[in-house]
């Protein structure tokens, strides 16, 4: 006879397809960049292994300050016992073979505490910064996957802009090659106008296409970074924009930066760590004082511990560190001033770019000159599209790297990389304009 399946079962069954089926609808979202980023931070295999490190430390300290902390131990015996007495060699006329049963009881508390131990002070101050360091490089992890992930998010923006460029720049040969095809039949124009403007046509066609394979390798690349199956359909939430920051003074900023910096306060409490390392190798050879509610116990020994060196050079790490933190700072203060500038001056290029081509089509139009003025403008207006698209990619990676330098990256980050509010406009902020 046929079974019927279990209702427990059934259930587990439609719970299973329906947490598949809300990640399958899940994928395909919108993905924003804070999307992105919490999503890494939950998988990344980096951040797991830290977090475990840290649950290390905890037991090392642990371990570490149990030697400094009271000792106390009880214990209650009840005997029972029964004994003969012949087995002993005692054996009298008119006394009894064997005693007992007879019980009695033992009750023992017994406790001990260092007064005077160094090297267990030193040892549990040791781990204590060891622990400190190791939650430091946890969180300094964090905000490096903070930084690769808007890096990686970046790219995927910066792709899908280059495409709708390209796409504005195909339309715009459309009507070209129109306009070209109408002149010559009204023989305003030559045929090699007429092909001129289909080669252009092509070569537009040809760097959509480009762009195209170039923006689902971007994604490919994002979702593998996000732990994602390759076939995920990812869409971005937001595009690539300009926007203008205003940037610290480097000398208020660098001793903040310094503080904010987990990689430099984890080295920091490193080089504390091995300091009181050394200092637990030396108190080895001075005496220890423990108080013992018995006196069956003499004392306790630690065990020795060989002498740690290296304290000068990772002094001369900790000093080199803060000079890169302040090159990096430096150079991504200049790096926005610099791509600020660069956005300003393409935006005025791709004005004037725009307004040559749209001179040249009348031109044309009007029978004044040949399309190779047109072709001319064109090339002009995809070369000011591109390297404005390229000036505001690098103003927002520069504005990712400031918050990389400043510190505190994980809950920083939407100051220097969040997108401006829509309700300000998008006339506000520059950007790619559409032909």
């Amino acid at each position: 006879m046929r079974r019927s399946p279990r209702p427990a079962a059934c259930f587990l069954l439609l719970l299973a397809m329906s947490a598949t089926c809300a990640s399958a609808q899940d994928t395909s979202q919108p993905l924003t960049l804070t999307d992105a980023i919490d999503l890494e931070l939950k998988q990344n295999v980096d951040v797991r292994v830290s977090a475990t490190q840290i649950n290390e430390a905890e037991g090392a300290r642990t371990r570490s300050l149990a030697a400094l902390l009271p000792h106390a131990s009880a214990a209650s015996l009840a005997n029972l016992l029964k004994n003969n007495l012949s087995i002993e060699g005692l054996s009298f006329p008119g006394i009894p073979t064997a005693v007992g049963p007879f019980a009695y009881y033992d009750f023992r508390i017994s406790a001990s505490q260092a007064v005077i131990d160094r090297q267990a002070l030193h040892n549990w101050k040791a781990s204590a910064r060891q622990e400190e360091a190791t939650r430091l490089s946890y969180q300094d992890t964090r905000d490096l996957i903070v930084r690769d992930a808007a890096g990686f998010y970046l790219q995927s923006e910066t792709a899908t802009v280059e495409v709708e460029a390209a796409q504005s720049r195909v339309e715009t040969s459309r009507v070209l090659e129109k306009l070209a095809g109408d002149q010559h039949d009204q023989g305003l124009a030559t045929a090699i106008d007429v092909v001129r403007s289909q080669v252009q046509l092509a070569r537009d066609q040809q760097t959509v296409l480009v762009g195209q394979d170039n923006y689902q390798t971007s994604l490919l690349v994002l979702a593998r970074f996000l732990g994602l199956n390759p076939g995920t359909s990812l869409v971005l939430a937001e595009k690539l924009e300009f926007r203008h920051i205003d940037t610290p003074d480097i000398e208020q900023a660098l001793p903040a930066a310094l503080r904010a910096r987990d990689d430099y306060r984890s080295l920091m409490s490193q080089q504390q760590s091995l300091i009181e390392q050394e200092k637990a190798s030396h108190a080895r050879y001075l005496p220890t004082l423990t108080v013992n509610g018995n006196y069956d116990t003499a004392g306790r020994n630690f065990g020795a511990m060989p002498a740690t060196g290296g304290i000068e050079g990772i002094l001369s790490v900790t000093d080199d560190l803060a000079r890169g933190i302040e090159q990096n700072l430096r150079k991504s203060i200049l790096d926005i001033h610099s791509t600020e500038q660069q956005v300003s001056v393409t935006q005025a290029v791709l004005d004037l770019a725009q307004h040559e081509l749209t001179l040249a089509e009348e031109r044309f139009r009007n029978g004044v000159t040949d399309n190779i003025e047109v072709v001319t403008a064109q090339d002009a207006l995809a070369s000011a599209q591109d390297d404005q698209i390229a000036a505001i990619a690098q103003n927002a990676d520069a504005r990712a790297a400031l918050a990389r330098s400043l510190g505190a990256t994980e809950k920083n980050y939407q100051t220097y990389l969040g997108h401006a509010d829509s309700r300000s406009g998008a006339d506000n902020q520059p950007g790619v304009n559409n032909p």
